[in-house]
């Protein structure tokens, strides 16, 4: 694993934990579950460390399974490109400003991850980007900021919904994942203070 892929993961794994501890103080209350996708569809925006780790993950891959998401991705970037034609490779976020990216998003967010397999299961869960950890609860910074609960689902199961946010310290997280950022923007962008590269997963998907 490249060094900046190893600190990355580490502190992933902090907001991971911060899940894990919420499910056993809400026993049978939060309906997160492996095979569960609601909140897989759409594209959105990864940084370039969450692209760095991906790459990882998407090499230990099965190659059949791994050229089928490819093929998706690929499929998907099409639709993408149907909608904003001059966006390239490498599909840098910044190119289209926030607003044709959000209305991008809208007109595809129906559109399932390429790294789902037929079960509806991510392909490289150990390798997921930040914000594919960070939906499904509701959290309170150490600063006292309040990010929502963002499951596409959670009208459904009304306990769930009314949970209080979950303390987490995501201020002193953001502060680490600098130095994350910089290094993997050396490694990929052969810049490091390109750290606000963004791009979406089927554009890292679908390279060759």
């Amino acid at each position: 694993m490249h060094p900046a892929t190893i600190a990355y993961q580490a502190l992933l794994e902090r907001i991971d934990r911060w899940f894990e501890q919420a499910a056993e103080r809400h026993p049978g209350v939060i309906p997160c579950r492996s095979g569960c996708s609601a909140c897989c569809h759409g594209p959105f925006d990864i940084s370039v460390a969450d692209t760095l780790l991906l790459q990882e993950g998407l090499a230990l891959m099965p190659p059949d399974a791994r050229a089928q998401a490819r093929e998706r991705a690929r499929g998907l970037l099409e639709m993408m490109q149907e909608i904003e034609p001059d966006w390239q490779a490498p599909f840098d976020v910044r190119v289209l400003g926030d607003a044709r990216f959000d209305a991008l998003t809208d007109a595809l967010a129906a559109e399932p991850c390429p790294l789902l397999d037929e079960a509806g299961r991510c392909q490289v869960y150990a390798h997921r980007p930040l914000v594919c950890r960070l939906i499904g609860l509701p959290m309170v910074t150490a600063e006292g900021n309040v990010l929502e609960n963002a499951c596409p689902i959670q009208e459904d199961f009304p306990v769930y919904a009314a949970m209080d946010p979950q303390l987490f310290d995501l201020e002193s997280l953001e502060k680490a994942e600098t130095v994350c950022l910089g290094t993997a923007a050396d490694t990929l962008r052969g810049n490091q203070l390109d750290t606000g590269f963004e791009t979406v997963i089927a554009a890292v998907v679908a390279e060759p």
